[in-house]
């Protein structure tokens, strides 16, 4: 049993990561960034939900780049083989399910 107050959580880089849980290879992660990431596809889904902050997130869709900003409470959910980067507005914290060993 854990509980975790996720405004609480630092890292000491951008996209310091805590595990929370993996199961049966499906990693649940709490990310603290101020940083933006890397343009990336995932080789399977990803969901991302914003719990603290706000992320500007930009995915390819058709060659066309898309954006949201994604407030806290908001949810993104990456298809396989969709082109994504998050740019946080500020600090913010993330909780990302995806399977384990995914960029």
């Amino acid at each position: 049993m854990k509980v975790i107050r996720s405004r609480d959580f630092t890292a000491d880089r951008p996209w310091g990561a805590l595990d929370i849980a993996n199961m049966n290879g499906v990693t649940t992660r709490l990310h603290w960034t101020d940083q933006p990431y890397r343009w990336h596809v995932n080789d399977g889904e990803e969901v991302f939900a914003v719990l603290d902050g706000r992320v500007e997130m930009r995915w390819r869709d058709g060659g066309q780049e898309q954006r949201a900003v994604l407030e806290t409470g908001d949810v993104f959910h990456a298809r396989v083989g969709t082109e994504h980067v998050a740019h946080p507005i500020g600090a913010a914290r993330v909780l990302v399910v995806e399977r384990e060993g995914t960029v």
